[in-house]
């Protein structure tokens, strides 16, 4: 049963960029959500949160893996992070959703996840800069800020409401319209039906 959400973790995370979707990924309280690390040492994000790591990647369970999620950090961007390429890859040919935000698209890129798939990014040009391999120009759409294409996930680093959207809509999370409302709580400070009674009654 595909019931657990991972996310990964490793020194300098940008730990803001996926916290909208964990919280709503956690909210029915169908899914676990569980951290992995490239070690089983604990890691500091980016905005000084220090987190122990649930298991390593190569601890990782693909069959029973709905999702998992790879935030940014200047690890990518210097070109680290092999074992990640490895863990992906296998987790996606397991069917599993992978989702990258910010520089944890690149990752995505050196899988090869987002040659033959729409996607995006943080600009049009940085992937092909700082992944040799990649074929997916093509493929990658400026115009957005998240996206979902054969079960891959890719957003920019100014995408996290977007990013959660994708998330939300991809695990089946709420309905079609209180995902609407969602968004637009989230993204423009429109307060859903259910919340109007109660702001004019306060």
């Amino acid at each position: 049963m595909r019931n657990t959400v991972y996310f990964l973790v490793f020194e300098g995370f940008a730990d803001w960029q996926a916290a909208l979707a964990l919280c709503e990924i956690r909210r029915p309280g169908d899914w676990q959500v569980r951290t992995v690390g490239f070690a089983a040492a604990p890691v500091t994000s980016m905005g000084g949160l220090r987190v122990q790591p649930d298991m390593t990647l190569d601890q990782l369970d693909a069959a029973g893996a709905a999702m998992l999620i790879v935030p940014g950090g200047h690890l990518w961007q210097r070109g680290d992070g092999a074992p990640a390429v490895a863990a992906i890859r296998r987790l996606h040919a397991a069917g599993a959703v992978i989702a990258g935000i910010d520089s944890g698209v690149l990752v995505l890129a050196r899988a090869g996840l987002l040659d033959e798939r729409r996607h995006t990014g943080n600009w049009p040009g940085q992937i092909s800069a700082q992944v040799p391999a990649y074929t997916g120009a093509p493929h990658y759409d400026s115009e957005v800020l998240a996206i979902s294409d054969g079960g891959v996930i890719s957003a920019s680093h100014l995408g996290s409401v977007e990013f959660a959207r994708e998330v939300i809509q991809t695990l089946d999370l709420y309905s079609p319209s209180d995902r609407e409302h969602w968004f637009g709580l989230f993204k423009h400070a429109q307060l859903p039906p259910w919340c109007v009674g109660e702001a004019m009654a306060a």
